[in-house]
């Protein structure tokens, strides 16, 4: 092994570490802008995500990724960590890299359906998530599919992880429906607050902080531009938390702290696919226009389309990884438009529709065939008891003590 490869292979163990504690970010992200009664639920999930993520990966999921193309749709199926690979890099750094991610885009689907679905339900989700969904888009992505033969650019996952698990998220939401009374007649919408505001903000800083490793890692080669990536995805995340809060502002009177959270996240969703290819300034405009379209989309989907989503996962995922995956087509130093480009704009459309068509598609199909034969969501007397009673026995805050005292 020489001394390059021992340094790459270090620095993207450090990535994909990094990307494995973002789950504690989106475990405290889901349990805080959630009721307390659920957090024990959000917890189990986002910890049953990354077990079942990383066995169906290993299993299958990952040569149906990184295989040998057939036809540009899929990978060869094949058992284990066989095939495909990166130039620098051993083989079983690059699985688990890949193994991370795969559960992230797994766990984006949890808080938009949080509070009513049942435990089961979505862990068999998990299980087509990165198996089919995850696998066959990444292929076409990253894996020398028919959208990278074109040129498709997404650099560490705008599309590729958010995207499509934003998209999956809006169906699943969809078609379990609301919670309890979310929507309590025509026209009105009842806010639902989540317990814990400090939960849900050290859950974004958690996730701020691992993106680092999600975006800088994704070049798999630590001699390439690293800072770059690392500057583009501080500020990106800056701005979006400041265009979230000023519209807050211009909207409510008041900085509203949800808001500028999902931001913030937004914000760095927005720049992950172009985070190699743009400017800082470009980052930072990308910023503040995901800031503003993920505001618009959480209307969009709470006040006129009653899909219920808790967290704001649709918006600050689905929405806007595709806004800022099209942003590459603009914004790209090599092939966006500002740039004199204009080839890179209609690839990146393409693949952002193709891809969160299939994932659409393929959530479609399992949630509509689990809520025929078994039903998607829990009893209604259980979801007012709170899912942590109903599903797993147990209280998440113990306070018979507090009380004894």
């Amino acid at each position: 092994m020489t001394i390059g490869m021992a340094l790459n292979n270090v620095w993207i163990l450090i990535c994909a570490a990094l990307v494995f504690l973002m789950h504690a970010g989106f475990a405290c992200v889901e349990a805080g802008m959630t009721q307390s009664k659920n957090t024990a639920n959000i917890i189990m999930k986002n910890f049953m995500t990354i077990a079942i993520g990383s066995l169906c990966y290993y299993i299958i999921g990952y040569s149906l990724m990184y295989g040998t193309s057939l036809g540009g749709f899929i990978g060869t199926p094949g058992f284990g960590i066989s095939g495909g690979g990166a130039a620098g890099v051993s083989l079983n750094v690059f699985w688990f890299f890949q193994a991370v991610f795969a559960a992230t885009c797994a766990t984006i689907v949890s808080g938009a359906v949080a509070e009513r679905m049942k435990f089961a339900v979505y862990l068999g989700f998990c299980l087509v998530m990165c198996t089919v969904i995850y696998p066959i888009t990444g292929h076409w992505i990253w894996g020398g599919g028919w959208l990278a033969r074109l040129g498709f650019t997404d650099f560490a996952g705008s599309t590729a992880v958010h995207a499509i698990g934003g998209f999956s998220a809006l169906v699943g939401a969809k078609l379990v429906g609301a919670r309890v009374g979310k929507y309590p007649h025509r026209g009105a919408i009842k806010t639902i607050p989540g317990h814990s505001i400090p939960l849900g903000a050290l859950g974004v800083l958690l996730l701020w902080f691992g993106w680092f490793g999600f975006n800088a890692g994704s070049g798999l080669d630590a001699t390439a531009d690293i800072g770059l990536v690392a500057v583009n995805t501080i500020l990106a995340g800056a701005a979006g938390a400041i265009s979230a809060m000023g519209n807050g502002v211009l909207r409510h009177k008041h900085a509203n702290v949800g808001l500028t959270l999902n931001g913030c996240l937004a914000g760095l969703v927005g720049i992950t696919a172009g985070c190699a290819s743009v400017q800082p300034w470009a980052a930072i405009v990308i910023g503040v226009l995901s800031g503003a379209v993920m505001l618009f989309a959480v209307d969009l989907f709470d006040k006129r389309l009653k899909i219920d989503d808790p967290v704001g996962a649709i918006s600050v995922h689905g929405i806007t990884g595709a806004f800022g995956t099209i942003c590459v087509g603009l914004f790209a130093v090599n092939d966006g438009i500002i740039y004199g480009g204009g080839i890179l704009l209609p690839i990146q459309l393409l693949g952002v529709v193709a891809c969160g068509a299939f994932a659409m598609l393929i959530s479609f199909a399992y949630f509509s065939a689990v809520k025929k034969l078994f039903g998607l969501r829990v009893k209604k007397e259980e979801e007012i008891r709170g899912l942590d009673s109903a599903e797993h026995k147990v209280a998440a805050y113990n306070t018979t003590g507090m009380l004894d005292m």
